[in-house]
């Protein structure tokens, strides 16, 4: 089969198109036919900086496509049946061996790119939130980086629950586009303080709940954003900073910092069952998947260098 690998870690260029062997079927997974690639941010960190785990690394945690093998301890899959799958790694190719706890059956007629980007996203979002978060209705809820894929899954899932949306960008622009998916009030962080917009928004209050990717200099500023009691859920280190944030302060307000990795939960009955019924609001139109750009796998160091340009709005996709 074909792959976008990589020999050693580094920037987009590391990554090459080579043939590789194909996957084999585990007695309890399946093997599928890979039709659409979501890349996530963990994809990117992992290829600036994680472990290789193969040599040549085959990268990337979420995929969709059609089942063409099954292991013989598995009976709730069949041949044939499209679905969005997850792992630590092997996602950029064209054939991907998975877990069969680690699929989620895609709705007959949904589109599979599409699909493909929702367990991760998605579900870290409802973590991020409700989880950890424990967001309720009426609540503030600040989303930094509102445009990545977390992001934009974070502001439609607080705004549905109820909650005021405020959201971080780059640009006005961004800000502008994140609108139509329920943000309230738009933070330029290139233009103003994050903290300081945040109390200008509500009054000197603070927000409940911030949903934090970036990490870095941007935790400190979601610390300095919260209200009384209020909570942050850090997810993961977009920013690629150095994690070092005086907590100090969270005592006062009895305010709390949660970290957040679906990974450690998404093989249980709670965080499965929690992102298949996301897919199935999504595909029936209650929520919406965002993607910004679909490249060929060929091109998965253009994708990987248009991801990290931050000109995105919502996932970017590969198809093989």
């Amino acid at each position: 089969m074909k792959a976008a690998v990589y020999y050693e870690n580094g920037p987009p260029s590391v990554l090459k198109y080579e043939d590789v062997a194909d996957p084999v079927c585990h007695p309890k997974g399946v093997v599928i036919r890979v039709e659409a690639i979501s890349i996530e941010g963990g994809d990117t960190l992992n290829r600036f900086g994680g472990a290789l785990v193969n040599h040549p690394h085959v990268v990337g945690y979420q995929a969709a496509g059609e089942i063409v093998e099954i292991g013989a301890e598995v009976s709730h899959l069949r041949l044939g049946q499209k679905v969005a799958t997850v792992d630590g790694f092997g996602s950029h190719a064209e054939l991907r061996a998975v877990p069969a706890r680690n699929c989620w059956v895609i709705p007959d007629g949904f589109d599979v790119k599409q699909a493909s980007a929702i367990p991760v996203t998605f579900g870290t979002a409802h973590d991020c939130l409700f989880e950890f978060g424990r967001l309720k209705a009426g609540e503030t809820v600040l989303v930094q980086a509102g445009a990545s894929g977390v992001g934009l899954a974070a502001i439609q899932l607080a705004k549905r629950a109820g909650a005021r949306v405020l959201a971080t960008a780059s640009s006005d622009a961004r800000l502008e586009k994140l609108k139509a998916w329920g943000l309230d009030h738009g933070i330029n962080y290139q233009a103003e303080s994050v903290p300081e917009a945040v109390m200008r928004l509500t009054d000197k209050k603070g927000v409940n709940l911030v949903v934090d990717s970036v990490g870095g200099a941007t935790l400190k500023g979601s610390l300095a954003s919260l209200g009384y009691r209020g909570r942050v859920s850090m997810v993961g280190n977009a920013g690629r900073e150095p994690m070092v944030v005086d907590v100090g302060g969270l005592m006062g307000g009895n305010r709390s910092l949660s970290g957040v990795f679906l990974g450690a939960e998404i093989m249980t009955d709670r965080a499965h069952d929690m992102i298949q019924t996301l897919i199935e609001d999504c595909a029936r139109g209650e929520l919406s998947v965002v993607i910004d750009k679909v490249f060929p796998l060929s091109d998965a160091a253009g994708a990987h260098a248009y991801i990290e340009s931050r000109k995105a709005v919502g996932r970017v996709v590969m198809v093989p």
